[in-house]
């Protein structure tokens, strides 16, 4: 029965039209759904209760203020990759034109975003990179290390509730990693209280109280004359 079932509702399906199919313009028009293809980010370790890393790891999110050990994870990942691309390419001979091209773009990068020194142009030295390289260049870091922030905690609060601004641009996202040349564009956003903009929501509602304080107390007085 369950073969006939199937054999029934397979015949139940319409046939394909080869007409529509060869028409360019079927789907003028049309909202075409696109699938999102989403690239691997973090990757979870193998040994889940090492005692060893989940002290490091605790460590690094109480130091750095991070959400959750995700975000240890996605570093992690990231500069796993790094890595496995500089042993790859230590690899090859010096002059090959693989490794001249790639392994210049590679620290080229790095030291772009502050994670090597310029005098540190070399593929041994990603090997030795850890992870507080890449965490300290995170925007967070940067906030509470510029003393914009009291903690690294508030740090997050205030990127989050867009009091941060990057050169001319407002940036939402706590592990924004900040480049050498954008380092002393850090500051308050313009339309943030903190950065001379409008006065935030509390302290409006004081100044209105306090005024119409003031003003009761001068009615007051007139009345008593």
């Amino acid at each position: 029965m369950g073969c006939l079932r199937g054999l029934q509702h397979r015949k139940a399906w319409p046939e394909k039209n080869p007409s529509l199919e060869s028409d360019p313009n079927r789907f003028k028009g049309k909202m075409v759904r696109v699938p999102i293809v989403y690239s691997k980010c973090y990757s979870t370790p193998r040994r889940p209760f090492e005692k060893e890393r989940l002290d490091q790891e605790l460590k690094l999110i109480g130091e750095y203020g991070l959400r959750n050990k995700r975000e240890v994870w996605r570093v992690r990942y990231t500069l796993a990759k790094m890595r496995k691309a500089a042993r790859e390419l230590l690899t090859l001979e010096e002059k090959d034109s693989r490794r001249l091209f790639e392994g210049n773009a590679l620290l080229r990068r790095l030291v772009r975003i502050g994670v090597l020194d310029e005098q540190q142009m070399k593929l041994d030295y990603v090997l030795g990179l850890k992870l507080e390289n890449f965490l300290e260049r995170r925007l967070q870091t940067q906030v509470f290390k510029l003393g914009l922030a009291k903690s690294i905690h508030h740090a997050r609060v205030l990127i989050r509730q867009r009091h941060i601004r990057v050169r001319k641009q407002v940036v939402t996202v706590p592990s924004f990693i900040v480049r050498l040349d954008s380092q002393k564009h850090i500051d308050f956003s313009l339309q943030s209280p903190f950065g001379g903009g409008r006065p935030g929501r509390v302290k409006r509602r004081n100044a209105k109280k306090g005024k119409e304080d003031t003003t009761g107390g001068d009615d007051a007085g007139d009345d008593d004359e």
